[in-house]
């Protein structure tokens, strides 16, 4: 069920992948969560591209092979512990500090 909803989110979203690094990001933070739940190539695609399409994400960059999701985003709009439960409403589970 989580993984249809998902699907339908990437598909039929109305986000811009135009967001890559256009942005000079003064005052933004960066973070990086390991990933479980990747399956394949699309999960890792389609969790970036929707978080892109989050208030206060500014960029992200998410890798299948490695596991992980690398968030710029705007501190003053959103926080680190909405952007682990939005991961989570997507099927994912976000880890701090992910082994290198």
């Amino acid at each position: 069920m989580i993984r249809r909803r998902f699907i339908e989110l990437i598909t039929l979203g109305t986000g811009s992948l135009a967001a890559l690094g256009a942005v000079e990001a003064t005052g933004k933070e960066t973070v990086t969560y390991g990933v479980t739940g990747f399956t394949c190539i699309t999960c890792a695609v389609g969790l970036e591209t929707l978080l892109r399409q989050e208030k206060g994400v500014v960029w992200a960059k998410a890798s299948y092979p490695d596991a992980n999701v690398v968030i710029k985003f705007d501190p003053k709009e959103v926080t680190q512990d909405a952007l682990k439960t939005y991961i989570a409403s997507m099927g994912f589970k976000a880890i701090e500090n992910p082994k290198a």
